[in-house]
């Protein structure tokens, strides 16, 4: 464990230097919050009926996809991964006197957890002083916001788990493009990034309930705003859980196959 450790702190060490291009990611989420938002008013302006999530609700939403950005993107990627697997370089990853799922699921984290400690708080302070309707309002009740807690780093710890089957797929393919393409398209849809999965119809929200990419975003986002509670949330983290334990050992296993395979130098 203590490899494990020092390897995260070392990647987090590294993510907190790039401060310029966090305040530039920082710009870039205010201007596609404020894009999104103003494209729910106007739906919300416009709609007929009640909608299955009010709009203070979309946008505490909204705004924490913003904000923690970095612990929900499928998309985010180590290239120097991609490189080890695709030069052959991985040979030294082998000679590590570690599990290299346990050695890469660090870094990884390590980086998210970087990315976001330097975007989120300036995003939560600014969003949360605008005026009505763009404010991001707090949590309904202390349980609210220490579920919403639980939620999110459980959901970053399944992301993180998920992501990793993009580099294990690299194995078989050689090329990081189509997986990115794949998991990042399909996998932000079911999380509901492109759409909360309220807003879905009956029958697609079926399907995403049976999936855990929702469990990375959009269960912990509405937890937040009050419109998943109690019991309901208790039993969303318990499927965390459930889902975290069975990616770790699946990953871990599809890994372990993936490396009887590799190929370095022709030999």
């Amino acid at each position: 464990m203590r490899a494990y450790y020092s390897v995260w702190r070392l990647r987090m060490l590294l993510g907190l230097q790039y401060r310029t291009a966090a305040i530039a990611g920082v710009l870039t989420q205010f201007f596609f919050g404020f894009l999104f938002i103003m494209v729910f008013e106007a739906f919300y302006a416009h709609a007929s009926g009640e909608p299955p999530m009010t709009l203070t609700q979309l946008i505490v939403y909204l705004w924490l996809q913003q904000s923690f950005l970095a612990f929900i993107m499928l998309w985010f990627r180590d290239n120097e991964l991609f490189d080890l697997i695709t030069t052959g370089n991985i040979a030294y990853e082998l000679c590590r006197p570690a599990d290299i799922y346990g050695f890469w699921y660090a870094k990884l984290l390590a980086q998210r957890l970087s990315s976001a400690l330097l975007r989120c708080l300036p995003i939560l302070i600014i969003a949360s002083l605008l005026p009505h309707p763009y404010r991001l309002t707090p949590p309904p009740s202390l349980a609210a916001l220490l579920l919403f807690l639980a939620a999110l780093f459980l959901g970053l710890l399944v992301l993180v788990a998920i992501s990793m089957f993009i580099y294990i797929s690299v194995f078989y393919t050689m090329s990081p493009v189509g997986s990115l393409l794949l998991f990042g398209v399909i996998g932000e849809f079911l999380a509901g990034m492109t759409l909360p999965v309220p807003l879905m119809p009956e029958w697609l929200q079926a399907i995403v309930g049976w999936l855990p990419f929702h469990l990375t975003a959009d269960f912990p986002f509405r937890v937040y705003s009050g419109h998943i509670a109690g019991d309901e949330a208790l039993r969303g983290i318990g499927q965390q859980l459930v889902w975290l334990a069975a990616l770790l050992l699946f990953g871990k296993w599809a890994l372990g196959r993936s490396l009887r395979r590799v190929v370095v130098q022709g030999g």
